[in-house]
């Protein structure tokens, strides 16, 4: 506690521009992202298909797939200068103190605010959840127009988008109800846990962050997923057949076989599963589009794949990265908490909120972020390698490469990247670079048109999230 009290000390300083230093690094950070985006879109405007798969991807194909990921990156480039614009603005102009005394104004109004102090979330609790969520509020509503050109216009465009204006705006309307059920009893929480625990508050706030990740994790599955899609159970059949006798052999502790109807919204597939780490049952999910558009040996090879991951404790390792990112995060925040230069840099002279502490401590950390990211992605990249040698260790070399091959083409996703760009953005390698990897030799077609779409988010690449949900 000492190293912490003497660290407050020594940034606790009105020497420090404060101010100056976050719009530094947020501008360094945004021109670093765009200068990294431009090398990408220099790879999008070639021509000549990767040789590796020049005999997988026919030449319609591949200029498709180039001209949606110019598209996907001037929709990249404008949305991203929109919201650098937007976080400085609220920087330069003090938005914050400005928010925070609006919103301040209505809790002692009264009104419907005083229900908040019937249970308990008076004075700042019930302050700092207003000013939160009218802050979020007000950023879905700036975000809408961006929203509806991704899903309308950009995806429509390709072909993957499949949900009606109606369906998406009952999609956000669901996420505001969803997030106000979940963010008051968690939001209150956090505060309540600072403001009575003193010094060593982080430890506290730690432990509880992890024991709402677990408790999310059980009702991810359970109640949250239905609220957006129906979930049945996988037909019988030679799929299933075929999935539970992979479960077996890998004693893979499967509870349920799902599919999930995700085609009411995208083209787009995915397979995931989920559940707490071992020994704890846990359910795979199949999207209908997977299935539809990718035969039983295929999705065999990618349950493979994703598998492997769980066998190598890769679920449990991210949790483990995750948690130990957390300590340090909320270590170092307590740092912070009562820096005085730092929020009176931000307007703040009277008042020192804890919610507004936090966001400015995220933006003072916000550098440090892009190295954890950076360090990460290298990371899974090589957990993606390890979890496709696991697939093709059993036997699936083939069905793995045709089925990242197929997948790429139905996604239309990149052939190729520029190096620094995937090393910065990229938490999976590149289709070429996994073709490599597991010895795939191009000898003739595996897919030849793109009549249909089936496409996955990041590809057909698998993913493992750190809150233990895992992802194709």
């Amino acid at each position: 506690m000492d190293i912490i009290r003497s660290l407050a000390t020594l940034l606790d300083s009105p020497s420090i521009p404060w101010k100056t230093l976050i719009i530094s690094f947020s501008v360094a950070q945004h021109a670093l992202e765009t200068y990294l985006s431009h090398r990408q879109y220099l790879v999008l405007k070639q021509t000549r298909i990767p040789r590796q798969l020049k005999n997988e991807i026919d030449q319609k194909t591949f200029d498709k797939s180039q001209a949606y990921g110019r598209s996907k990156y001037w929709f990249g480039l404008t949305s991203g200068s929109w919201n650098q614009a937007k976080s400085l603005a609220v920087i330069g102009y003090n938005i914050y103190p400005w928010l925070w005394t609006i919103t301040g104004s209505w809790v002692n109004s009264g009104g419907v605010w005083s229900l908040l102090r019937t249970w308990g979330m008076g004075g700042e609790i019930t302050h700092s959840l207003v000013f939160m969520f009218t802050y979020s509020f007000a950023e879905t509503l700036l975000g809408l127009p961006f929203s509806y050109y991704h899903h309308f216009v950009l995806e429509e465009k390709f072909g993957f988008n499949k949900q009606t204006p109606s369906l998406w705006l009952l999609d956000l309307l669901k996420g505001q109800a969803l997030g106000l059920a979940l963010g008051i009893p968690i939001g209150a929480a956090f505060l309540s846990i600072i403001q009575r625990t003193g010094e060593k508050f982080f430890l506290y706030l730690w432990l509880f962050t992890l024991v709402v990740q677990v408790g999310l994790m059980t009702l991810y599955p359970l109640l949250i997923v239905p609220i957006f899609n129906k979930l049945t159970p996988l037909p019988p059949g030679d799929l299933k057949d075929r999935v539970e006798a992979l479960s077996s052999k890998l004693e893979f502790p499967l509870a349920e076989l799902k599919v999930i109807d995700g085609s009411k919204r995208s083209a787009h597939s995915n397979a995931y599963f989920t559940g707490l780490p071992y020994p704890f049952k846990k359910t795979i999910v199949l999207y209908d589009t997977l299935i539809a558009k990718s035969t039983v040996p295929e999705v065999e090879a990618i349950l493979a794949h994703e598998l492997g991951h769980w066998k190598m404790g890769h679920t449990s390792q991210l949790l483990g990265i995750s948690a130990g990112h957390l300590f340090f995060v909320f270590g170092l925040f307590s740092v912070f908490i009562n820096n005085g230069s730092l929020y009176e840099a931000f307007g703040f002279l009277k008042e020192r909120p804890i919610i507004v502490g936090f966001i400015l401590f995220n933006e003072v950390l916000s550098p440090m972020d892009s190295l954890v990211k950076l360090g990460m992605n290298v990371w899974t990249r090589r957990m993606e390698f390890q979890a496709d040698a696991f697939s093709y260790d059993l036997g699936y070399s083939k069905e793995l490469a045709a089925s990242l091959i197929k997948l790429q083409i139905q996604n239309l996703s990149s052939m190729d990247a520029d190096w620094l760009y995937s090393t910065y953005n990229y938490s999976h390698p590149i289709l070429t670079e996994r073709l490599k990897a597991i010895g795939w030799t191009s000898e003739h077609k595996v897919v030849t048109s793109t009549s249909t779409s089936t496409p996955t988010a990041d590809g057909g690449k698998a993913s493992e999230k750190a809150n233990g949900h895992a992802e194709l």
